[in-house]
């Protein structure tokens, strides 16, 4: 049995679910969520950077796995 084809569909849908979180965490650092971030203790760049940062991977990651060839 291979199991290449599962472990490929998993990785896809773990980069799918972690660009949309990410994608969330920037909505939330552009303002376009209603959240209070300055409630967290958190600076305000450190959030911008972390979510910038996991969405360029998670983007990556996916793109990869799309566009591999057999």
């Amino acid at each position: 049995m291979n199991s290449q084809p599962n472990k490929r569909t998993v990785i896809i849908l773990a980069s799918g679910f972690d660009l949309i979180l990410s994608g969330i965490v920037l909505l939330i650092y552009f303002g376009l969520f209603p959240v209070d971030i300055s409630g967290w203790g958190i600076p305000r760049w450190v959030i911008g950077l972390v979510g910038g940062i996991w969405f360029a991977g998670s983007l990556a990651v996916l793109v990869y796995q799309l566009t591999k060839t057999e």
